[in-house]
């Protein structure tokens, strides 16, 4: 409860006081002291507003005075807080005053305290940028050096952790010579630091490096300590250096992240060096068992697609995804239908209607009938067996063959439905629904239903016009269906598509249909048939 206060506290003084031009703060000069990190985050957040309010006399008179009482301050948690003032009083300070704040920052940063130090670090590269040149080559790259080498218990490496990070912004105000001589050696040390955290740092950073330091010093340090980093043996470091030799790596914390990244490298690389050295990579990873990395392939084929082209990606993809998608595992097929929408949206429209409508049109189809067999199967080997120690077993069985059919089915209709959203109601119109409202006429009055289940699904996404004009007459002849369940699925879909309808519809169409369900024979029909009727949405249907 005091450490929300006090929060509060700070949060008062950052929206209220922050108006005040010439004024001292000593509430929050206290408040910056705390002994709550958080507290005294947001205090130096309110006192780096305020700061800016001050007249450049008022910020020497008033503020550079605080700055300096909290670097000099007995207890650590004033000088780290310290830290975090010096880059936005100095550009506006005289140049004795200038002096000082980079004596003050100076001791900040060979502290005792490692606690200090870190938070020093922490705001290097942010002071480099406000210093003018030759301050920041003749004391803020000394500082640099020496916080990079920190030697500390291993405990605290995040001193030279957060060095690496200031290396970034100190690597931008400099010249190549003064790079060489004065950054390098340094960041060559951390690329082989003790500390994986400190080599993890390097590598994360990399991009941000090469680009401060340029094209020649890329080449000759950083990709070579690259290359190290990427057989680190740390998997973490290894993963944020994530290449093409990390595909075969154990670790599927590595494997992902390098799926997420691999399939920009190839606009890098150019469409020979991406045929002939990254399309097996990207192969090899839509075939790991983990779903992430799989996710991470598909979610980003955008990328190859712009430099290789269309036609060469699907001679070099598509048989891996068909492959996918007929795979024994049933839990491979429900991933692969699940990616269809994403697949589909990064391969465009044509392509998804030449190579891969009539693998989803399948897939409602086939596996369902698939599963049904696997359920008779199981049921004819049980009652062979007939032992009745087996029906607690068989029991969860069937019913893990039942929540596995409905998976299968819900992801195929639900596929469909992202897929109008994607493509169009047009496209869907022309497309998809013909196919789907054929299967009404299925022999198999499972193919039935699962139109019936696509139209729930499509209704929405396609709108009134084509709910009522294409997909309702099919429904509606459902009704007369010889299988009880396909028509009381009818009820329900009659229900699920009402709000869609306009009244005409509604009370000419629909309403006696439900009310004919409603006296069926069937128990099960008749009780979905009155509750279509019965619901808020359908209420007109009762008068």
């Amino acid at each position: 409860m005091l450490m929300l206060k006090k929060i509060n506290l700070a949060r008062l003084f950052q929206t209220r006081l922050c108006r005040l031009i010439i004024c001292p703060v000593p509430p929050l000069e206290n408040l910056a002291t705390a002994e709550e990190t958080v507290v005294r985050d947001r205090a130096v957040e309110s006192l780096r507003q305020i700061s800016q309010e001050h007249t450049p006399v008022a910020l020497e008179a008033y503020f550079v005075p605080l700055v300096k009482r909290l670097a000099s301050g007995d207890w650590f948690t004033s000088r780290t807080s310290a830290c975090g003032l010096f880059s936005v009083c100095y550009p506006r300070a005289s140049n004795a005053v200038k002096a000082d704040i980079r004596q003050y920052f100076r001791s900040l940063c060979s502290d005792d305290t490692p606690m200090v130090r870190r938070a020093a670090a922490s705001k290097l590269g942010e002071f480099a940028k406000v210093l003018e040149l030759d301050s920041v080559k003749s004391e803020i790259v000394p500082l640099f050096t020496n916080l990079a080498s920190d030697e500390q218990i291993i405990s605290y490496d995040s001193v030279r952790l957060l060095a690496v990070e200031a290396c970034v912004s100190i690597a931008q105000l400099l010249s190549q010579d003064d790079l060489e001589t004065l950054v390098m050696p340094a960041l060559r040390q951390a690329t082989e630091d003790k500390s994986w955290r400190v080599r993890y740092m390097v590598a994360d950073k990399f991009s941000e490096l090469q680009k401060a330091v340029g094209p020649k010093i890329t080449l000759n340090d950083l990709v070579p300590a690259f290359q190290n980093l990427l057989k680190d043996c740390e998997a973490e470091v290894r993963a944020v250096a994530a290449h093409k030799e990390l595909v075969s790596d154990t670790s599927q914390h590595v494997k992902s992240a390098l799926a997420s990244v691999i399939m920009g490298l190839s606009s890098i690389v150019g469409k020979e060096n991406t045929i002939e050295h990254l399309l097996p990579l990207f192969l090899a990873q839509l075939k790991d068992e983990c779903p992430e990395v799989r996710l991470n392939i598909i979610s980003n084929l955008d990328c190859v697609n712009e430099v290789i082209g269309i036609r060469q990606l699907s001679q070099s993809l598509l048989p891996a995804i068909v492959e996918l998608a007929e795979d024994a595992k049933w839990r491979v097929r429900l991933a692969i239908i699940e990616y269809m929408p994403l697949l589909a949206g990064q391969l465009g429209v044509e392509f998804f209607d030449e190579k891969l409508n009539s693998l989803c049109m399948a897939w409602l189809v086939d596996h369902v009938w698939e599963q049904e067999k696997l359920f008779f199967i199981s049921l004819q080997q049980h009652a062979e067996v007939g032992s009745p120690g087996t029906n607690e077993n068989f029991s969860n069985e069937i019913t893990a063959l039942k929540l596995f059919l409905y998976a299968i089915r819900e992801a195929a209709t639900n596929n469909l439905m992202k897929l109008v959203q994607k493509f169009g109601t047009e496209w869907a119109q022309n497309t998809i629904v013909p196919k789907v409202l054929i299967m009404a006429n299925d022999p198999n009055y499972l193919h039935r239903m699962t139109t019936l289940f696509c139209i729930n699904a499509l209704s929405e996404a396609c709108g009134q016009e084509v709910t009522t004009k294409q997909m309702l007459p099919t429904v509606l002849k459902m009704a007369g269906d010889q299988v009880a369940n396909v028509r009381f699925n009818v009820a329900k879909s009659l229900q699920k598509i009402g709000p869609i309808l306009d009244t005409s519809a509604l009370q000419g169409e629909v309403k006696p249909v439900l009310q004919k369900l409603g006296q069926d024979e069937d128990m099960d029909v008749k009780y979905f048939a009155q509750e279509a009727i019965s619901v808020e949405l359908l209420i007109s249907l009762a008068e």
